[in-house]
């Protein structure tokens, strides 16, 4: 390989890592805005319900989560992070279990498992809650999926400032060689 092939994959390496650092920035100023929209939502709340009516106090006991991280491995090798529902299964997982047909000898009836704690966290508040707590749990989430995609870039800005030196390490070589 030349060195004027190294250089020009290097300078498009260079220019894909600096958008990606320029997207991360964006994401990050995204995030913050995010955050400080939700915590200025639960404080509207908690003014319009009360200071002690929205607190750790109203927590359910046994708390379920609503979301999930998900890894898995693009088509590049690298690791990319994603929200989803909490027990949601992935495209991928969904299919039979079994490999045969089975007879069924009729319904079974099976008692769904009684959980102490409703399942979306804004009935621990109440039945009418005020906007700005569904304003707040709306932003908390998005901050959330903001976060996963900033995970995932890093990773890929990692990956791409490893291509950088190990194609500056390259070039120094091949330079030594011409000279």
């Amino acid at each position: 390989m030349a060195a004027a092939d190294v250089r020009a994959e290097l300078d498009s390496l260079l220019l894909q890592l600096l958008g990606d650092l320029e997207e991360l920035e964006a994401k990050h100023l995204a995030l913050n805005a995010r955050v400080e929209e939700g915590w200025f939502s639960l404080s509207k709340a908690r003014y319009a319900m009360g200071a002690k009516a929205v607190g750790p106090l109203q927590y359910a006991s046994r708390m379920e989560p609503q979301v999930c991280v998900y890894t898995n491995e693009a088509q590049n090798g690298l690791q990319q992070f994603r929200m989803g529902r909490a027990g949601a299964q992935a495209p991928e997982d969904v299919g039979p279990r079994e490999a045969a047909l089975r007879r069924r000898k009729g319904l079974s009836r099976m008692p769904e498992p009684e959980s102490s704690a409703p399942r979306d966290p804004l009935n621990w508040f109440g039945i009418l809650v005020p906007h700005s707590l569904r304003q707040a749990q709306v932003s908390f989430r998005e901050g959330l999926q903001l976060a996963a995609d900033m995970a995932s870039l890093q990773v890929h800005i990692d990956w791409g400032r490893n291509q950088v030196r190990g194609l500056q390490k390259k070039l120094r070589q091949l330079e030594l060689e011409a000279a």
